[in-house]
């Protein structure tokens, strides 16, 4: 079996573990027992932030340990994470629902003819205090949305965002600074 071969027993023990982990998951209805049940399996979450109906993909790589989530933050229904890597989300950040936040790309098994044009990255995702992203947005991995920034629905965000700046389209540019 090739996932055997490329990843080995251990992941596959903890892919297993983790997708069970995800349905109990799923039947927190309420954010602060979504919230209780992020902490007791390690991740760091803050005061006063309200998660809805997320989706923790890739859990069997870093874990639950590798989410942190500031105070006041808000994360909406369908916002996935990929927690290949770690990722960073500062105080008063605010993720509206069905917005990727990715860690990792990978277009499949070793042999996998796309692999040698396309290779693998893992790098960790980081949203600093006070920026937004907006409806159906995708942050691809490695990159830092800086603070008080935002991310305009549907955008791809492929380069870093510095602080207090607008972005949007596909991929993200430049829309405007806001002033202070």
């Amino acid at each position: 079996m090739t996932v055997l071969k490329e990843i080995g027993i251990g992941k596959v023990i903890r892919y297993a573990f983790f997708s069970l982990w995800h349905y109990l998951f799923a039947m927190m209805f309420v954010s602060p027992l979504r919230v209780w049940l992020l902490r007791v399996f390690g991740a760091r979450v803050g005061q006063n932030t309200v998660i809805e109906r997320i989706r923790l993909i890739n859990l069997y790589r870093t874990g639950i340990g590798g989410i942190t989530i500031g105070d006041n933050c808000f994360l909406g229904d369908g916002v996935a994470l990929d927690t290949a890597e770690r990722i960073a989300i500062s105080d008063d950040v605010t993720i509206s629902f069905d917005v990727m936040v990715l860690t990792h790309t990978n277009v499949g098994y070793k042999n996998h003819p796309v692999q040698e044009h396309i290779p693998s990255v893992a790098k960790p995702t980081i949203l600093k205090k006070g920026c937004f992203v907006g409806a159906r947005a995708t942050i691809l991995p490695g990159i830092t949305i800086g603070e008080g920034a935002a991310v305009a629905a549907g955008a791809v965000v492929t380069k870093n965002v510095p602080a207090k700046t607008l972005v949007g389209g596909v991929p993200a540019k430049m829309i405007r600074r806001f002033k202070s």
